[in-house]
């Protein structure tokens, strides 16, 4: 029983033995998980998956294997009626329709206009222009269109306008374990390396070795140097959901590199822009929260600070408090770029979009200026760039 799901998370890496597999059937037996896919998701999870970081390949291949056998639950979102945020029609308009549509006039206005409208409005909406519901024009809701808006309800961005997200939105963690299919980005990375010789002496110094022999008229004089060792810090600021869904496995081979090149190499995640607070874990992002002031005390400014992402945000999350996609935050995200960038002189941004689609976003171009024009595409040579500029 269940044969296919361990033939698929064999296939997709995880190292699942019979012995993982019995302990499934006797849970399984004893009733553990009866008849419902999410107690058996966890029961599963809990018996086959030894390792945190096969958490994510584990998802995606129970997902192929049981889709379908039971419809996903309704939105939840808090304080808001349910009903209010099913997907009823999606409304495709023609770029006529889209041009009409303008902005509120600024952060400030649409969010409060967004209270004015919660108090006010009693009954679910679908279509129209005012009203907070689904496939219409308002700034407020799902399945719609406005180049400025508060997304509810709606799992997936379309058209990555949204000012505000309302939902509650899980990221993954990215696997550093991925093999790259190339060796470029090690490649370019090793011009950051930096060796030094430290500790104890460990290693035989052939060359002083032969020269004291001879000198010893020919008696053995063994000498010993202490092992050389990469003293490169690099400190890796990664850009996490969102529209870097599209990115994830650049990004990926990018982080598998790093781990393989940097012995010291430390990484925290963030989401479009970094502000007051970063973390570790996506799954526990919102309880397990590092203030971005215990990173600056924690690691000094002989780290090289690399940012990872796609700077695709509006343009409110650079230059406004509570400008976040997620979160208030009572600073301006360039407040926070230009505290990381003042400690670590030596930092850089990697940008997984081509370089010439930059100008197109005004958000880019803004993160360009507060990095003084140090971003770079993440390519081979791109990464090449990089590492001559913070090898200066």
């Amino acid at each position: 029983m269940f044969a296919h799901l361990i033939q698929g998370l064999r296939a997709a890496g995880l190292p699942t033995s019979i012995t993982e597999h019995l302990t499934l059937m006797a849970a399984m037996k004893a009733g553990v998980a009866e008849y419902s896919v999410e107690d058996f998701y966890y029961l599963a999870r809990a018996t086959l998956v030894k390792d945190e970081r096969h958490l994510d390949k584990f998802d995606r291949v129970f997902a192929a294997c049981f889709k379908g056998l039971e419809p996903p639950e309704g939105v939840k979102i808090q304080d808001l009626p349910e009903e209010w945020l099913r997907k009823l029609a999606e409304k495709m308009l023609t770029p006529e329709e889209m041009a009409k549509i303008e902005a509120l006039g600024g952060l400030d206005a649409l969010m409060q206009r967004l209270q004015e409208l919660l108090e006010a409005q009693k009954g679910r909406h679908q279509g129209g222009s005012k009203w907070i519901g689904t496939a219409g024009t308002s700034p407020f809701g799902a399945y719609g269109y406005n180049p400025e808006g508060v997304r509810i309800g709606q799992p997936d961005s379309r058209h990555r306008r949204a000012v505000k997200v309302w939902d509650k939105r899980e990221f993954k963690d990215l696997d550093d374990t991925v093999e790259l299919g190339t060796r470029g980005m090690k490649l370019a990375l090793r011009r950051l390396r930096r060796f030094a010789r430290q500790g104890a002496a460990t290693e035989l110094d052939l060359p002083d070795t032969i020269k004291s022999t001879a000198n010893n008229a020919g008696t053995l004089d063994l000498k010993m140097v202490p092992e050389r060792h990469n003293t490169v810090k690099v400190l890796l600021f990664l850009d996490i959901g969102g529209s870097m869904d599209d990115h994830v496995k650049l990004t990926e081979e990018l982080f598998s590199a790093c781990r393989s090149e940097f012995k010291h190499l430390e990484h925290y995640y963030f989401h479009n822009c970094p502000y007051e607070r970063v973390w570790k874990n996506n799954r526990r992002r919102h309880e397990e929260i590092i203030p971005t002031w215990q990173v600056l005390r924690t690691y000094g400014p002989d780290y090289k600070l690399i940012f990872v992402g796609d700077a695709a945000m509006s343009p409110y999350e650079v230059t406004m408090a509570g400008g976040s996609v997620e979160h208030w935050n009572e600073e301006a995200g360039s407040v926070w770029m230009s505290r990381l960038t003042e400690h670590y002189r030596r930092s850089a941004w990697l940008n997984p979009t081509p370089r010439r689609s930059w100008g197109h976003v005004r958000s880019i171009t803004m993160v360009n200026d507060l990095m003084e024009g140090r971003m770079f595409p993440l390519t081979v040579n791109g990464i090449d760039e990089m590492t001559k500029e913070l090898s200066r």
